[in-house]
């Protein structure tokens, strides 16, 4: 009786870790802030006049190279 309770309570507690885990990955509120700020930056540097001598437009793709890095960021650290 003794050990089937011991067992039931370690299955309990091993589940429980697994879904706190795994909630805790998904809601990464750096990276989803840190992305929020990112697309916002895109969105003014898309918004902003096109005379900048190249920079602008290099500032866009090294933003949207950073948007993605973020994103697969958390999609591994939602994985693993």
């Amino acid at each position: 009786m003794r050990r089937s309770i011991v067992a039931a309570t370690a299955t309990v507690a091993f589940f429980l870790g697994c879904a706190t885990n795994h909630a805790y990955a998904e809601r990464q509120p750096r990276m989803r802030d840190a992305l929020a700020h990112l697309e916002a930056a895109l969105s003014d540097l898309r918004a902003a006049t096109s005379d900048k001598g190249g920079h602008r437009a290099k500032a866009i793709s090294l933003t949207e190279q950073a948007i993605s890095s973020v994103r697969d960021g958390i999609q591994f650290d939602n994985r693993h």
